[in-house]
């Protein structure tokens, strides 16, 4: 039997909407050995362009046409640029895929809820049984279709009953928790009169709405009326249980892979699919909901789930706790091995990038020229109850043991701290990524302690070099062996030239990308094999070459200028990128100093820099 191999690409997993869709296609999976490989990350959490950077780099790493089909959960993705980078990458590979909520892109097959006639339902239920005339609107992202949709029902049969809609009460939110706190604020900052029903795009922003209006005194529904739509768990049990909208995810999710499966073996489908929602009235405008959960139920499920949370925290507390005083990876990687058990995984694996920690690696998805290292290394492979390791495998490949039976599920997460890439994380056959909110913590727990130990404190952020303390460390080491091996050295001292006319004159951040430019320049004069430089500070620069000819002094200084100058071609500012260079070449002995010899070349340097301003005058 051949068996199948699916990527699916998903934003968020610890929202309802994505769990109930996810367990379908999982259950589909297992049941018919097809192997699944989510893609995932948690972006726009912290409010830091920098982490999501970090964050989107997984969807880097997949080669799509690789996989025998893939699964788009573009929906859950806020920001449009990512998905849409996202949904490119799938075009190029030209394997059978399939979308959820979108007809936009004719190459893909699609699997959507109705949500427009569903959210009209709801609100001409607001209007024809409860009166309400006066509406706030919390709405999803303007980049997401199903927002959009949910957003035109409401417009359309507040249209229909001739009610207008006054533009004032509209928030735009990200579907995030979050968002029904700050809608509530603006609306209390408003000045505007209490509407007669906040009606929201999802059960998070209502939830969090409800509570921040019954904390200001507002009882619900007798004040006003709040209505969400996904009918999630905390919807059905809150206080009271909030009208909604169910939508049979778990059933798409089952339809979507099959549909895939169908289209990978040659089976014809239809090319829109489409399920259709029904609206669950409620306690919170008013009415009562025959299929409330009785209380058994209830208290079964929210026993479970606080007793999933205990034991995640406690692990997650275990693990910080831990990672916070290693000192090496090794150390890391065996906190790491005593949590696996903890999150009743199968397969769990720890990759990093082959370089990781020597390079400040920034990968982004919107750059098609940025990618994972060819090779990586994986300290932490956990296997069958096995602790292992694997040196090196190529990125390609994915895994560091490669899978050789179907009914897997995989989750690749990012390692990762703010915009530098680490590398990712593997877990096989555990629910801990979609059922836990924080999954993401100890993603980011896992991240911080990897960098903490790497040599990410002596990298320039700005530069991507050594920083003072990085070239300090490796600097002493580097001369120490060419006393001892009687090598030929030189040091050069280099020093932006004008920063400051920079900076007043054009702003801070062209200074910064002049301060790029000349540590581009610099390091690509560096040769490999011993070669160091490094970002002193503000406008200094300092080089480190070892077995060095004796007219080298000359040869990196050409060749510096020259490089300067097609910089100074290509990126055209209305600046010149200069700097001066002063070099001290010497094969030294035991009576020599470092710190002596880098002022001697920053003697140097002066001088020429004097001389500069001299001929300008």
């Amino acid at each position: 039997m051949t068996i199948r191999n699916i990527a699916a690409v998903v934003s968020g997993m610890d929202e309802e909407y994505p769990y109930h869709i996810i367990r379908g296609i999982n259950d589909y999976a297992r049941e018919n050995d097809i192997n699944v490989s989510y893609f995932a990350a948690f972006g726009g959490i912290v409010d830091s362009k920098d982490f999501d950077t970090g964050e989107f780099s997984i969807y880097a790493l997949p080669d799509f046409a690789k996989f025998d089909g893939v699964l788009l959960l573009s929906n859950t993705f806020a920001n449009p640029e990512i998905r849409n980078c996202i949904i490119d990458k799938v075009k190029k590979a030209g394997v059978p895929a399939v979308i959820f909520e979108c007809k936009d892109h004719e190459e893909f097959y699609d699997v959507s809820i109705n949500n427009y006639s569903v959210m009209k339902k709801l609100v001409e239920h607001l209007i024809d049984k409860h009166g309400c005339r006066t509406f706030n609107f919390i709405a999803g992202p303007s980049a997401n279709p199903e927002a959009n949709d949910r957003y035109r029902a409401f417009r359309d049969a507040l249209a229909d009953h001739n009610i207008e809609f006054d533009e004032r009460r509209l928030f735009n939110g990200v579907f995030r928790s979050y968002d029904g706190i700050k809608a509530i604020e603006e609306f209390a900052a408003s000045g505007l009169s209490l509407p007669d029903a906040f009606v929201c795009a999802n059960d998070s922003m209502a939830l969090t709405a409800m509570s921040m209006l019954q904390r200001m005194g507002y009882n619900i529904p007798d004040d006003v009326i709040i209505t969400g739509f996904d009918n999630t768990f905390n919807a059905r049990n809150s206080f009271p249980a909030l009208t909604t909208v169910k939508r049979p995810l778990y059933p798409s999710g089952q339809k979507a892979i099959q549909i895939l499966i169908d289209l990978i073996n040659g089976i014809p489908h239809e090319k829109s699919t489409l399920f259709e929602a029904t609206p669950v009235f409620s306690e919170s405008c008013g009415c009562t909901d025959e299929d409330i959960e009785d209380i058994t139920e209830f208290k079964k499920n929210t026993y479970h789930r606080i007793e999933l949370t205990y034991t995640s925290v406690h692990m997650l507390n275990r693990l910080t706790a831990g990672l916070a005083g290693a000192q090496d990876l090794t150390q890391c990687v065996d906190h790491l091995a005593n949590m696996v058990k903890t999150l009743a995984c199968e397969k769990f694996s720890i990759c990093l990038l082959e370089d990781w920690e020597n390079t400040y690696h920034s990968i982004s998805i919107t750059d098609p020229n940025a990618t994972y290292s060819e090779y990586m290394t994986a300290p932490l492979v956990y296997l069958n109850g096995e602790i292992t390791k694997v040196d090196k495998f190529e990125s390609g490949q994915l895994f560091p043991v490669p899978q050789k039976t179907g009914g897997n599920i995989n989750y690749f997460l990012p390692l990762h701290f703010d915009e530098r890439c680490l590398g990712y994380l593997i877990m096989t056959n555990s629910d801990f990524p979609i059922y836990s909110f924080l999954c993401h913590t100890m993603m980011m727990s896992i991240g911080n302690a990897i960098a903490g130990i790497s040599k990410l404190n002596i990298i320039d952020p700005l530069c991507k070099i050594y920083n003072r303390s990085g070239f300090t460390q490796n600097a002493e080491e580097i001369f120490k062996s060419c006393i001892s091996d009687k090598r030929r050295m030189m040091i050069s001292f280099i020093d932006l030239d004008g920063l400051k006319s920079i900076n007043d004159n054009y702003g801070h951040k062209e200074g910064d990308f002049a301060i790029q430019m000349v540590a581009e320049a610099i390091s690509s004069c560096c040769r490999r094999g011993g070669d160091i430089c490094a970002r002193l500070g503000g406008d200094e620069f300092i080089v480190l070459c070892v077995n060095t000819p004796d007219n080298f002094e000359s040869i990196l200084e050409k060749r510096f200028q020259s490089i300067l100058d097609s910089i100074n071609e290509k990126v055209k500012k209305p600046y010149p990128i200069s700097a001066s260079i002063g070099s001290v070449a010497l094969t030294p002995t035991e009576t020599d100093m470092l710190s002596d010899i880098i002022t001697q070349a920053d003697a140097k340097m002066y001088e020429v820099k004097k001389q500069k301003k001299a001929n300008r005058k």
